[in-house]
C-alpha cells in the first residue's frame, strides 16, 4: 500500500464512521456570540470560561507589550528570547501558587509532553487516569517507562498499581478537572496514595485554573494539596494561551537542561506574557465572575436533567450531554446551529465509542436568557 492509499483509507474509515474532523472559519473572535458565514451564533463551545479574551484591559496590555518588545521573541529563552516580561510572569504565578518556580511554555500539549520526556527513565513507571488528556497519554506511551493507566478517578486501583514492586521511580498523572466530562478528580486520596507509595504527582489542572478556589487557583489548591508538578494553561480561564510548570528549584534547573520542548522552541512572544500577567491580576480579583459562572452552571444544570439526554456529573463549567451515535450528535449540532447556537460535536477517537456528546461549555459572560434559550432549543430538538 502506498502512502497515498493509505491516507485515503484512513480518511474513508473517518468519514464511514461519521467522525471525520473539520475546521470551520470564525469571522469573529471566541466570546459569548461567534459569527460564522455572517451569521451570529451564541457560542457554547468556548474554553473562555470567565470572559477575558477580550477584556480590554488585557487587550490594552498585550497592545502596550508590542509596542515595548515587538511582536515575537526572536529566539528561545535559552537563547535570546527570555526578556524582563516573561521573568515576571513566571514570579508572579509561582507566589500566587506557592511554589519556588514557575516555567512558562508555549502551550499546555508541550509543557505536558516536555515534564514527561524529560523526567521518565526505563526503569520508571508512569500511573496515569484512562481519561488523561491525549498530551499526557502520548508522552508516558513514547517514553521509556511503563504505562499503566487506572480507571477513572479510582483511588484504589491507583493505590493496587502504587503496591507493585517498582525499579525505578513512580510518577502519577491526572486532570484536576476533566475535559471531556467536566468531573474532578480527588485529588487529596490521590495525593495520599501517591505520598505513600513515595511517587510523584503531576496534575494538569488546565480546565480548572482560574475557575475553583480562592482566588481561582485551581483544583490543587481548593482540595487543599500542593502536587509535585502542576501544569497550568492560559488558553482557557485566562482567556490567552501558553502554559507553565509550578515545580521546586531543582526540578525547574533539572527542566532547563533537559526539556526539548522548552530548549527548542521559540518563546511566547513577550507581549503575550505582559497581557497574561494582567489577565492574572484581572483573575485574583475576579470573584465576581466566577459566582457568575457557578450560577450559570447552577441553571444549566437544573434544567438539562430534564433533557432525554445523557447529563455527566460535572458541577463545572464543562456540560456534557450523551447523545451516543455519532451521526445523531452531528445532526443535532447542525440543527441547534441552524437556530443560532453553536456547540461542537465531540466523538470518538476522542470519546470512548457510543458516548458521541455535544460539550457544552458554559461561561461567566453567558446570561440567564442565553442558557434559557439553549436549553429550549435542546428541548424542541431532542423531543
Amino acid at each position: 500500500m502506498s502512502w497515498q492509499q493509505r491516507i485515503e483509507q484512513h480518511l474513508a474509515q473517518r468519514c464511514a464512521s461519521d467522525s471525520l474532523r473539520t475546521r470551520q472559519v470564525n469571522e469573529s473572535g471566541s466570546g459569548r456570540f461567534l459569527v460564522h458565514n455572517g451569521k451570529r451564533h451564541l457560542n457554547f463551545s468556548s474554553n473562555d470560561y470567565l470572559g477575558l479574551s477580550q477584556h480590554p484591559e488585557i487587550v490594552r496590555a498585550w497592545q502596550k507589550g508590542a509596542e515595548r518588545y515587538g511582536v515575537g521573541s526572536g529566539g528561545s529563552g535559552h537563547v535570546t528570547g527570555y526578556s524582563s516580561a516573561h521573568h515576571l510572569l513566571e514570579n508572579e504565578l509561582a507566589q500566587w501558587l506557592g511554589y519556588p518556580r514557575a516555567l512558562g511554555f508555549i502551550s499546555g500539549f508541550a509543557a505536558n509532553q516536555a515534564v514527561i520526556a524529560a523526567l521518565a527513565q526505563k526503569q520508571d513507571r508512569i500511573l496515569a487516569d484512562k481519561l488523561s488528556h491525549a498530551s499526557l497519554l502520548e508522552a508516558a506511551m513514547l517514553s521509556p517507562a511503563q504505562l499503566r493507566r487506572f480507571a477513572h478517578n479510582d483511588v484504589q486501583a491507583l493505590a493496587d498499581l502504587l503496591a507493585i514492586p517498582c525499579e525505578g521511580q513512580q510518577l502519577v498523572i491526572t486532570e484536576g478537572v476533566f475535559s471531556m466530562d467536566g468531573d474532578q478528580a480527588p485529588l487529596g486520596e490521590i495525593a495520599e496514595a501517591t505520598r505513600r507509595a513515595g511517587g510523584w504527582l503531576m496534575v494538569d489542572d488546565a480546565h480548572g485554573i482560574g475557575v475553583l478556589g480562592e482566588e481561582g487557583r485551581g483544583s490543587a489548591y481548593q482540595q487543599r494539596i500542593k502536587p509535585d508538578l502542576l501544569v497550568i494553561t492560559f488558553g482557557k480561564a485566562f482567556g490567552v494561551s501558553g502554559a507553565a510548570v509550578l515545580c521546586s528549584d531543582d526540578v525547574a534547573d533539572y527542566l532547563l537542561q533537559f526539556a526539548r520542548h522548552l530548549i527548542y522552541s521559540t518563546a511566547m512572544p513577550p507581549a503575550q506574557a505582559c497581557a497574561l500577567s494582567a489577565a492574572l491580576d484581572v483573575i485574583r480579583k475576579g470573584d465576581e465572575r466566577r459566582s457568575r459562572l457557578r450560577d450559570n452552571i447552577a441553571d444549566f444544570r437544573r434544567e438539562a436533567a430534564q433533557l432525554p439526554l445523557g447529563l455527566i456529573n460535572s458541577h463545572t463549567a464543562i456540560q456534557p450531554l450523551i447523545v451516543g451515535e455519532n451521526a445523531r450528535t452531528l445532526s443535532l449540532a447542525a440543527r441547534l446551529r441552524e437556530r443560532g447556537f453553536w456547540l461542537t460535536a465531540i466523538r470518538p477517537p476522542t470519546v470512548p465509542t457510543g458516548s458521541a456528546r455535544l460539550r457544552v461549555t458554559l461561561t461567566a459572560e453567558h446570561t440567564r436568557e442565553d442558557i434559557e434559550a439553549l436549553l429550549e432549543a435542546l428541548h424542541d430538538e431532542t423531543r
